[in-house]
């Protein structure tokens, strides 16, 4: 009886010592947070549109940039070789794909992202300069969370958008996976594998928290940008007077007829909102 208790002790003072336990239990708070934004609740209740999708995109391109940009620059750090699996994870071109579809070959002149996001695409690049290590507290966000909820999210994108293929959703799709739960299995394993000091495991932890905090402030920074569309688009009407700029937090956007299509209500980041709470 004595063994056997040791035994179980042991074993869960080995999870409980887990990067990716660790990350779950000083993320938690921020979970529930997160889960229950405005725009999070939106998406849940598939109220999700063709206008809102594209935006939803837009930002995807500009965090999913970074982190893959930043993430290959350092794909030979010892913090970072574990968990590098392009072939199987990277989403970029997926995105650009789907950008490409929705708004044309000249895309990249039509998309527009919060101050959020750039606040998001920032901290990327400042730790991939200087503390490569906390990347492996973004990838596990991002990527098991579009993982864990990929499949279900692509089907009610789908549907709720009335698309009758799936052209557009590429981002959803991970051809280079045939078992997301075996997989899981395994990028959770080479994340426990990374040898971090005390400092340094405490540095990812800090900045698991910091991810959802940044994905928080997106989401409230995209309902801004909503409801100040709206108001505007409603005075516009009234008045018969066209709005020719929108600033919000920092971001000036041009309010094109294009532009003035695709500001509906945000999905909120919703594949971080939705996927990561099933890892």
């Amino acid at each position: 009886m004595e063994t056997e208790k040791r035994t179980q002790t042991t074993a869960e003072q080995t999870t409980d010592w887990d990067l990716s336990e660790q990350i779950k239990k000083v993320t938690k708070d921020s979970h529930v947070r997160a889960e229950n934004t405005e725009l999070m609740l939106s998406f849940q209740r598939g109220q999700v549109t063709l206008q809102q999708y594209k935006l939803l995109l837009c930002s995807l391109y500009e965090i999913y940039q970074a982190l893959e940009e930043e993430l290959e620059r350092n794909c030979n750090h010892p913090g970072v070789a574990p968990i590098y699996f392009p072939a199987e994870l990277a989403r970029l071109e997926a995105i650009e794909k789907d950008l490409e579809y929705f708004y044309g070959q000249d895309w990249r002149e039509k998309i527009a992202v919060p101050a959020a996001t750039k606040r998001y695409s920032h901290r990327l690049r400042q730790i991939g300069r200087e503390n490569p290590e906390f990347l492996v507290a973004h990838a596990y966000t991002r990527y098991l969370g579009d993982l864990s909820g990929g499949q279900v999210l692509g089907r009610i994108a789908q549907k709720s958008m009335g698309l009758k293929s799936k052209e557009g959703l590429a981002f959803f799709a991970f051809p280079g996976v045939s078992s997301p739960n075996l997989f899981k299995q395994l990028y959770r394993s080479r994340m426990n594998s990374v040898e971090l000091t005390e400092e340094e495991r405490n540095g990812v932890l800090e900045e698991a928290v910091r991810a959802f905090e940044l994905n928080i402030q997106v989401f409230d920074d995209l309902q801004k940008m909503v409801s100040v569309t709206e108001n505007q688009l409603q005075n516009s009407s009234t008045h018969s007077k066209p709005v020719k700029t929108l600033q919000i937090s920092g971001t000036v956007i041009n309010t094109s007829p294009l532009l003035r299509m695709i500001l509906g209500v945000f999905v909120a980041l919703a594949t971080v909102s939705m996927g990561i709470y099933a890892l």
